[in-house]
């Protein structure tokens, strides 16, 4: 593609780099610098030269010389003229490229999975291509001059009043624009909220840090990066157990949908962290993932909504639309907005304003709704279509954490957790092992299992998934 677009580019008579140097003047200098630049490639056969006028006025020469030039490396056969399509490099064969001194043969490319169970991706066909075009161009028709200038740290000012119209209304959030700032993600939100030096510093947060005893790894080490430490909270049915909290600065929660094992934090436990947090002069962060997917169950409100000043809300639209549209948000307390616009500074790599202006019309006209009616449509399906497989082919596989999000925990026997994902990864499967998510400190009991994301495979190949992972299941 690179290739072509320069093609294209000499074709037209577009700038051309030319070092005129060495003895004879200028002319047998111009003719030496368009010799080597098509000889070394630079000039593709069939470019396309500048006119002699143009050529002229950037190296600063007569015409007469940039003609006489031409004239005689077409005599060499290096240039052709023709009447009507100007001068051009001759087609002949490419020069071929310098052997490296030292030849190395390239290494494979690594092949992927032939079917991707992997939790955390959704459904990348399910993107609504149409509709986010229609969006943006919207945005873009409607965008002020001020939009292509300098932006604001805190988001787009149209984006955080969307958020905050959606949040309120669909996931129980309270606040106002003002308290909200746009961020890349999950991830960006963490190294903003705590830093990445190691010394603890650059943050506004520090730790300790409470965390669930099963979470993302990831996130883990981005904290460890940032010299946080981490705190290991049981999990049982109810989710976190919060009773345990103690003299910790903070505890990172998934109230909505525990991440990996599934399930609502109860509500008494809601109402208990809220209260240590109160007592204790300390924060909840709630990573609402994926709460707009469920299932069985009414929608769980956000935690923020029982005590917008204990809890910084973050979410972003990984899940429900793509991770290649890097947005996500906090709602923060009012009392750190200004600390984490510090944080992100004045010439921080922001998220694309045209992306936010874009999402912020997707959420005004509906269409981030009805995107999402549809998908979650889609993904019970396919649930369902997991659950009756299991059911079918390995009912001693008990599935958990069903009821929402885009993944099911499969609950196996002591022992056999490790021989199945080997036996996934033989037959192409990729998935993975609830091992991969607990805490290194955790104090509980170990559970094996395996981790399935049902979102990913396109809706042709799930079938095939499905009968793959049915296949390296334990026998009861």
């Amino acid at each position: 593609m690179a290739e072509s677009w320069v093609n294209d580019a000499a074709r037209i008579g577009a700038d051309l780099h030319l070092e005129l140097s060495g003895p004879g003047g200028r002319r047998a200098a111009l003719i030496r610098a368009l010799r080597e630049a098509v000889r070394s490639g630079r000039l593709a056969p069939g470019a396309r030269l500048p006119p002699y006028r143009s050529l002229a006025a950037d190296l600063g020469v007569a015409r007469n010389t940039v003609a006489d030039a031409y004239a005689e490396l077409v005599a060499e056969g290096w240039l052709t003229a023709r009447q009507g399509s100007g001068t051009r490099v001759a087609e002949r064969t490419r020069p071929p490229r310098p052997a490296a001194r030292t030849p190395r043969k390239a290494p494979p490319r690594a092949r992927g999975p032939r079917h991707d169970l992997r939790q955390g991706t959704p459904d990348v066909s399910a993107f609504p291509r149409t509709a986010w075009l229609a969006a943006y161009r919207r945005a873009l028709q409607k965008a002020p001059d001020e939009v292509f200038g300098p932006g604001d740290p805190a988001g787009r000012i149209e984006l955080r009043e969307a958020l905050a119209e959606y949040l309120a209304r669909a996931r129980g959030v309270r606040t106002e624009p003002e308290r909200i700032v746009v961020c890349s993600g999950f991830a960006h939100a963490l190294r903003l909220l705590f830093g990445q030096d190691r010394g603890g510093g650059g943050g506004v947060l520090r730790g300790p840090l409470a965390v669930e005893a099963y979470g993302l790894g990831f996130h883990r080490g981005l904290l460890a990066d940032a010299g946080v430490r981490t705190v290991p909270l049981p999990l049982d049915e109810h989710g976190a157990r919060v009773e345990g909290l103690g003299r910790e600065r903070a505890v990172l929660l998934t109230p909505a949908h525990q991440f990996p094992t599934g399930g609502p934090l109860h509500p008494e436990r809601r109402a208990a962290v809220v209260d240590w947090a109160r007592a204790r002069g300390g924060l909840v962060l709630e990573d609402d993932y994926d709460g707009e997917f469920r299932y069985d169950r009414r929608p769980v409100g956000a935690l923020q909504g029982l005590d917008p000043e204990r809890v910084i809300h973050l979410g972003s639209v990984s899940k429900s639309l793509s991770p290649a549209v890097r947005l996500g948000w906090m709602v923060l307390p009012e009392r750190y907005v200004d600390a984490v616009l510090a944080a992100k500074g004045e010439r921080e790599a922001w998220a694309s304003v045209l992306d936010q202006l874009s999402l912020a019309e997707f959420l005004v006209s509906g269409a981030y709704d009805r995107h999402v009616r549809r998908v979650r449509q889609r993904y019970r399906g396919r649930r369902d279509r997991l659950v009756g497989a299991l059911a079918a082919r390995a009912p001693h596989v008990e599935v958990t954490g069903i009821a929402a999000g885009l993944h099911a925990v499969l609950r196996l026997p002591p022992g056999t957790e490790r021989s199945a994902v080997k036996a996934a990864a033989w037959r192409g499967v990729a998935l993975d092992g609830l091992a991969d998510f607990r805490h290194p400190e955790a104090d509980m009991p170990p559970s094996d299992g395996l981790v399935v994301g049902y979102a990913a495979p396109s809706e042709h190949a799930y079938q095939a998934a499905l009968d793959a992972l049915c296949g390296v299941l334990p026998p009861p």
